[in-house]
């Protein structure tokens, strides 16, 4: 039984990035028109958003989202969100229609063909290099400043130990929304580390569960408010994480 479990893990997994990668090449030509100028970027996005939910719904995944917040499609909004697999980024394209740029790290445009569109699109961050991690306030704003949303897992990256629940945020996310003086729209994703993490054997198909919380606003906000905000959503985004865990323990019962 386990070598077959084996078989199925190695065999999903290749899948995964088939999926990823053939709508990519099949679509090549349109994504390269898209990215030419900065003006076709909306149209980059509405295709990422296809490809995302070709990709959950050809891995088996479906998604619920449960939602406390009506999101404008005019504003601009800092999304911030746990972030625990690879499937993060899909997910979010699905749930979010408001065209935003992910902050990434910079090792995801390693990745054959997802990395080539990954490094145009995306603000890239080396988080072990001060110049790096000053560059994504510039980028951010040109971003902003043309009226798109910007995408951050304050959590800096996945934790090494997934017994975490949620990890320390850092402070980029929060910084940028207090001088653009944005929304900040948190978001938990309850069920990506169990359908696809990290380690390599394991995850399953099944339900993906979504909640989009309300607003914090930043309007009036300075620096001295940095630290209470970001304390407040790392709270919010935590104690719906335990009510999914929770959820999880009474399925099984």
């Amino acid at each position: 039984m386990k070598g077959i479990k084996i078989i199925f893990w190695i065999l999903w997994r290749i899948w995964f990035y088939i999926l990823m990668a053939v709508p990519i090449l099949l679509f090549f030509p349109i994504l390269i028109l898209t990215i030419i100028s900065e003006k076709g970027y909306p149209y980059f996005f509405m295709i990422a958003r296809i490809w995302a939910k070709f990709i959950l719904f050809g891995m088996g995944f479906y998604y619920k989202v449960d939602s406390e917040q009506e999101i404008d499609l005019h504003k601009s909004y800092m999304i911030v969100a746990n972030h625990t697999s690879m499937t993060d980024i899909m997910l979010m394209l699905a749930v979010i229609k408001n065209p935003f740029v992910f902050v990434g790290k910079q090792e995801l445009a390693k990745i054959p063909v997802f990395g080539f569109f990954y490094k145009r699109t995306c603000i890239l961050v080396d988080r072990k290099d001060s110049q790096s991690r000053m560059a994504v306030f510039t980028k951010a704003h040109k971003r902003i400043e043309r009226g798109l949303s910007v995408c951050i897992f304050p959590e800096g990256g996945v934790p090494d130990d997934e017994s975490i629940l949620l990890d320390h945020f850092k402070e980029g996310a929060f910084k940028l929304a207090i001088q653009h003086q944005i929304p900040i729209l948190p978001i938990s994703f309850g069920d990506n580390k169990k359908r696809f993490p990290y380690t390599f054997f394991a995850g399953s198909p099944g339900i993906m569960r979504v909640k989009i919380h309300k607003l914090v606003d930043t309007i009036d906000k300075n620096e001295s408010h940095r630290k209470a905000i970001r304390e407040d959503v790392h709270k919010t985004i935590y104690q719906q994480l335990v009510i999914f865990e929770n959820e999880k323990k009474l399925e099984t019962i």
